[in-house]
Order: structure tokens, then C-alpha cells, then sequence
């Protein structure tokens, strides 16, 4: 399944390794030293800062997201139910 993170990317909801709140992400030395390398390497997918709320971090990259940590995470959460659902449809449908 895939999650839209905002600014036109779509990404696969198993490839998301964490979703962290971008005024979080500088009080903690570890996830400043993990944006920076990213960045540096040009891993970091950056829009418009100015509107980030989020950081979403995968396997490959991470996303500036202007979308809250509440809405991602209830996006995730969607996909992960939907992909729980039994599938009801009629294999044998008469005619």
C-alpha cells in the first residue's frame, strides 16, 4: 500500500521506518546527525521547509512533510487496516 505524505509524494507504507515531528527532530543530537548526513548525501526530499511539520524517514530517504505527525499517522494506520480486511467479493457470480 502507499501513503501520500504531502507535496505531490507518494511512498510505500512498509518502507517508513519512523515519522518525527520537525520540532522535535533538532532537541535530539541523533536524529540532527541523521537529517544532516541524509542531506548531505541528497537524501533528503525537501520541498518547502518553511511548511514542514513532519519528517518522514524510510529506508532510502527522508521526506519533508507539510502534513502533521497526527495525519500521517492516521494515514498509516488506514492503510494498515484496509490491507487487514478479508476480501468479500463474490468469486463464483451467477449470471
Amino acid at each position: 500500500m502507499f501513503i501520500h505524505i504531502g507535496d505531490d509524494h507518494v511512498i510505500q507504507s512498509q518502507e517508513v521506518i519512523a515519522i518525527i515531528d520537525y520540532q522535535l527532530a533538532s532537541s535530539s543530537t541523533i536524529n540532527e546527525e541523521m537529517v544532516t548526513d541524509m542531506r548531505k548525501k541528497e537524501k533528503a526530499i525537501v520541498t518547502n521547509e518553511q511548511q514542514t511539520k513532519a519528517i518522514v524517514v524510510t529506508s532510502n530517504y527522508i521526506y519533508y512533510s507539510p502534513l502533521s505527525v497526527l495525519t500521517l499517522k492516521k494515514r498509516a494506520s488506514m492503510i494498515s487496516t484496509i490491507s487487514k480486511l478479508e476480501d468479500y467479493s463474490e468469486t463464483n457470480e451467477e449470471e
